[in-house]
């Protein structure tokens, strides 16, 4: 796979882990466990591996400008860094989260699972949102 690539390849990964999540609540919230489970492990595998690309990509290339101006640049920077924010909180939450949830402790994993989910979610969505502006909005 080639570097350039990877940016498009990492949009993927996250739309794929937002989907699995908006799954894994829908099988919850309508008493699909195993189906809930085998969503939320997903999720969790593709973030594993979207993290891993990010990190390659970006000890290859370093940071990559956004060129947008006017009103978008401000809206860009907020999205950027509500998501940056909220991503280095999401790996933390999303193991505890996980932990508890295959350890069978529920009621402390549905404590902390119904603040993980809309983190998590919202993190994978602006992370195609961002990529998106950056790569095909305003390229470089």
């Amino acid at each position: 796979m080639n570097t350039t690539d990877l940016p498009a390849v990492n949009a993927a990964l996250n739309s794929t882990s937002a989907a699995l999540l908006t799954a894994g609540y829908w099988c919850i919230r309508n008493g699909k466990r195993d189906a809930h489970r085998a969503c939320m492990i997903g999720a969790f595998a593709v973030s594993t591996v979207f993290l891993v690309f990010y990190v390659i990509y970006h000890l290859q290339v370093g940071s990559v400008k956004f060129t947008g101006q006017g009103w978008v640049r401000p809206l860009y920077f907020f999205i950027l860094v509500t998501h940056i924010v909220l991503a280095a909180l999401t790996l933390p939450m999303a193991v505890l989260t996980l932990f508890r949830g295959l350890a069978g402790r529920f009621p402390q994993h549905k404590a902390i699972a119904r603040w993980t989910l809309p983190v998590w979610w919202y993190v994978s969505v602006t992370g195609v949102v961002v990529y998106w502006m950056l790569y095909h909005l305003y390229r470089s």
